[in-house]
């Protein structure tokens, strides 16, 4: 066994890069734009321009979201970290800078260690080594991995009492139902026997709520979807902005607010070596933001392996935060 000595920030962070597909967004927009039901993948939404137009979304006062679920790991955050115990590793899917992480990561008892995982390594590298300026005991270990591919975890060097996910932001939404329990079942089998998975869910509520929250009155998340066609436009496309309109009604039937871009006249578009048409009013869908009642969600998790043994909400049941422990029986 190899003891852990805690010392500089530089000397407590370890890179492990598995060099993830970064994808084509050229081909996958083309191939997506072939479909009966047009689509765009919304991975391709955060360039640069596109990371700063989210953060500003996420401060509309529509937006409820972000600020909801900060709320609730306000308020609750001592009850999730006893619930996930003294002496754990913390997983998170993503660069694990921000508000409700470092909430978590203050809160919780004695971590062995943190392990993020992120495409990006830039992204990875600059927020192993702020986080191990901020918890200078912690070891931190960047993964710069696809986390919606099978993977094996590397370890902190210290003995870790249980592995529990963190996953905020009700980005499982963005899944469907089987990408969902097909993540969810990789989680479980990432965090093993006796581990856990916090996640963030958004609830179903009135209708009205939902879709005023994806199409602000600011145009701020007009310009963030209209932004995956300017990125398009960069490496080849002819796309004209003005001819789009952005629209992202919440569809009942399956319980989600679908981002759309509506072809306001009818026309071509080159994406490459390929010619798409596209006739007025025809839309292409460029996200999916599923909402959730918790028996839904509990189905879903008893899917993929877990049981759901905690969540905490908001005063109004618009947003949880569930604890899911990996069921033994299954496991």
């Amino acid at each position: 066994m190899i003891a852990f000595d805690p010392k500089g920030a530089e000397e407590r962070v370890r890179i492990v890069d598995l060099h993830p597909d970064l994808g084509d967004l050229r081909e996958e927009a083309r191939e997506g734009l072939q479909r009966p039901q047009k689509a765009l993948p919304c991975k391709y939404f955060y360039d640069a321009l596109g990371a700063r137009l989210f953060e500003a979304i996420t401060e509309l006062p529509e937006y409820y979201p972000t600020r909801t679920e900060l709320g609730i790991m306000s308020g609750k955050v001592d009850e999730m970290a006893s619930a996930i115990g003294s002496h754990a590793t913390l997983v998170e899917f993503g660069s694990g800078v921000g508000l409700k992480t470092q909430k978590l990561l203050d809160a919780l008892i004695d971590p062995t260690g943190v392990v993020l995982i992120d495409i990006s390594r830039a992204a990875l590298e600059a927020s192993a080594y702020q986080l191990a300026d901020r918890y200078d005991e912690m070891e931190v270990i960047a993964v710069c991995a696809d986390y919606t591919q099978p993977l094996r975890l590397p370890r902190p060097h210290r003995p870790s009492a249980r592995t529990v996910a963190y996953f905020p932001g009700s980005t499982i939404g963005n899944f469907t139902h089987d990408e969902a329990v097909s993540f969810l079942r990789r989680v479980a089998d990432l965090v093993g026997r006796g581990g856990g998975l916090l996640v963030g869910i958004d609830r179903k509520k009135d209708t009205a709520i939902i879709e005023d929250a994806y199409n602000d009155a600011l145009g701020v998340t007009a310009a963030f979807n209209l932004n995956i066609l300017r990125r398009l436009n960069e490496i080849g496309a002819d796309f004209d902005l003005g001819a789009f309109c952005h629209h992202a009604p919440y569809v009942p039937s399956e319980g989600r607010i679908e981002m759309r871009l509506v072809s306001n006249v009818e026309q071509s578009v080159r994406v490459g070596n390929a010619t798409v048409m596209l006739s007025e009013g025809e839309h292409i869908v460029t996200e999916h933001s599923h909402k959730y009642d918790l028996p839904q969600f509990e189905a879903m998790a008893r899917e993929a392996g877990f049981r759901l043994a905690r969540h905490w909400s908001d005063e109004r049941d618009w947003f949880s935060v569930c604890f899911l422990e990996v069921d033994d029986a299954e496991a």
